[in-house]
């Protein structure tokens, strides 16, 4: 069974960083996309960040101070957060998909909290 698990969430003040990480456990699968969503208070879930073997995309709104990375041997997938703003504040979801087994599945993780004050 795979479990994505999420470290490295937490407080910051703004202009701080953060690095999120997250690692697939119990895993035997070769994961196509990795990314990172989030979900804000009031505000639709969005993708942040999504990572593939052509490249990296992310939302406008932190084109510029986020940058993802992967490490395809520890099925892992980082989030750098660089001059975060408050508007960043949601708890953020690591995400992977595989069509190892066949069908694409997407997998996620339990989520972490990224607050950042003012």
């Amino acid at each position: 069974q795979v479990q994505l698990v999420e470290s490295g969430g937490g407080l910051v003040q703004a202009g701080g960083s953060l690095r999120l990480s997250c690692a697939a456990s119990g895993s035997m699968l070769t994961f196509t996309a990795m990314g990172w969503y989030r979900q804000a208070p009031g505000k639709q879930f969005e993708l942040v960040a999504r990572i593939t073997s052509s490249g990296a995309n992310y939302v406008d709104s932190v084109q510029g101070r986020f940058t993802i990375s992967r490490d395809d041997a520890k099925k892992s997938v980082f989030l750098q957060m660089d001059s975060l703003k408050p508007e960043d504040t949601a708890v953020y979801y690591c995400n992977a998909g595989s069509a190892t087994t066949g069908a694409y599945v997407d997998y996620w993780g339990q989520g972490t909290q990224v607050t950042v004050s003012s």
